[in-house]
């Protein structure tokens, strides 16, 4: 264990706290209300989502093939694209997402993109099952969703952030979303377009960078429209197929569309999805 190096771990006492939201701007349909008491045990958590160059060391080791390297694509944020740029598939309704052959974690917006630059950003366009793939080789796992969620408060009592109720104060940015008109126009006021380094903001309370914005995190859980109160446990096996939960919303969140770069708030992708917007960080 000692040669494989996933980065810092935060160990969180454990305790009973208040999952969810009871805000007027939570999405019902995705679960995140009503606010209920969970417990969780104490653990530890990365206390930044898994790099580039981290996850290239588990490459190296093991050889392991992603998703979208074998598909042969993955979903790219139009914006990100160099013009000209030939045509691709869009999503119908979300016409910013774009099939681009030959995009992966080596290649984040297609063959003419690497990570040279951006060994220290987040490790992108992995599925569910390769996070699984790469905490099992670092002899860890991923968070589950309340365990997630109550190192990404800091301590705080139904915040909605990580560092409080306001989303710039002071004036500081404090994390890295879509600024502007989405999906045109980004301002980039938070300094970045796509993604940032993962210690790029302050880190909470707990020590946790980045919990919001910059990539959506892979849960161990599969995703329930109703996760259930009480005592956080080992979530039950699911299908192959059924979607897992994510957390944190990423740089293409904007308020207009995808209020989700909070604490409460959820998503959800099958676990065979990688886009360029999606990571993970792990747990013991």
């Amino acid at each position: 264990m000692a040669d494989i190096n996933i980065g810092t771990l935060v160990e969180i006492t454990g305790g009973s706290f208040q999952m969810g939201t009871d805000g007027p701007f939570g999405y019902p349909q995705d679960g995140e209300q009503p606010s209920r008491s969970v417990d969780v045990g104490t653990f530890a958590i990365s206390t930044t989502a898994v790099t580039a160059d981290e996850f290239a060391a588990f490459v190296d080791a093991t050889g392991h093939v992603t998703q979208a390297e074998t598909d042969g694509w993955s979903f790219v944020f139009a914006g990100l694209l160099p013009e000209p740029f030939q045509d691709t598939a869009g999503v119908v309704g979300a016409e910013w997402w774009r099939q681009v052959l030959g995009a992966s974690w080596r290649h984040p917006e297609g063959p003419q993109s690497d990570i040279s630059t951006r060994s220290d950003h987040p490790v992108v366009h992995v599925s569910w099952n390769d996070a699984v793939a790469y905490c099992a080789w670092a002899q860890a796992r991923l968070p589950t969703e309340a365990e997630w969620e109550f190192a990404a408060r800091g301590g705080l009592t139904e915040a909605t952030y990580p560092w409080g109720d306001q989303l710039n104060p002071d004036g500081e940015q404090r994390c890295n979303i879509w600024h502007g008109t989405f999906p045109s126009n980004n301002t980039c006021a938070d300094g970045w377009y796509g993604t940032a380094p993962v210690t790029a903001f302050p880190p909470n309370e707990f020590g946790l960078f980045n919990a919001v914005g910059n990539v959506w995190e892979w849960c161990t859980n599969e995703f329930t429209r109703r996760p259930s109160s009480g005592a956080c446990c080992a979530p039950t096996t699911p299908s192959l197929s059924s979607p897992r939960t994510m957390k944190g919303g990423s740089y293409l969140c904007h308020d207009s569309y995808c209020f989700r770069y909070r604490v409460a708030a959820r998503s959800s992708n099958t676990p065979d999805t990688a886009t360029g917007n999606i990571g993970f960080r792990v747990a013991r």
